[in-house]
């Protein structure tokens, strides 16, 4: 089980530029639905990098999937030459997102982002729009079923201030 808390925690202590996406996104817009990992867009600058691989190797990251015996670790020289890692942690599931299918890089993503308290911890997260595009993206049947969702949010928020713009003061 991942600790979403813990994790989001450690990242935004350890001073890591970071975004956050997926389905801890998509609970934060109002999606019901359950994710099991917690993925994040990260900057690739080479200081936020080191920052990145220091902030994580207490946690012992490894790659997920990977057999037991292959010789890994997640340290700066390895985040620089590689760009997407998905992740198992002390903490759990961790996807390590250098750019996204249909939203580019930390850059890219920085003008569609909101600032928001997730699990307890202020950070940036994809802003719904961007997410229902990323989604889309992506092309993956459960993105399909997910987009579905946040798009009837999406409709909801939007009569809702509708609605709230006809209020009289």
């Amino acid at each position: 089980m991942t600790e979403f808390a813990a994790l989001l925690k450690l990242l935004a202590e350890s001073k890591i530029e970071f975004i956050v996406i997926g389905g801890v996104a998509a609970s934060t817009h109002g999606s019901a639905r359950s994710t099991n990992d917690l993925d994040v867009v990260y900057a690739r600058n080479p200081d936020n990098v080191a920052r990145l691989a220091a902030g994580l190797a207490p946690l012992s990251p490894y790659l997920r999937g990977a057999a037991p015996d292959l010789p890994f670790r997640l340290d700066a020289e390895t985040i620089r030459h590689g760009l997407n890692f998905t992740l198992t942690t002390s903490l759990g599931w961790l996807d390590l997102l250098g750019e996204v299918t249909g939203g580019g890089r930390y850059e890219d993503l920085l003008p569609n982002c909101i600032r928001i308290r997730v699990h307890g911890v202020d950070c940036l997260c994809l802003n719904l729009e961007k997410l229902i595009e990323v989604k889309r993206a992506a092309g993956r049947p459960k993105d399909f079923d997910a987009i579905a969702e946040l798009e009837a949010l999406r409709e909801e928020r939007e009569k809702a201030d509708k609605a709230g713009a006809r209020r009289p003061l």
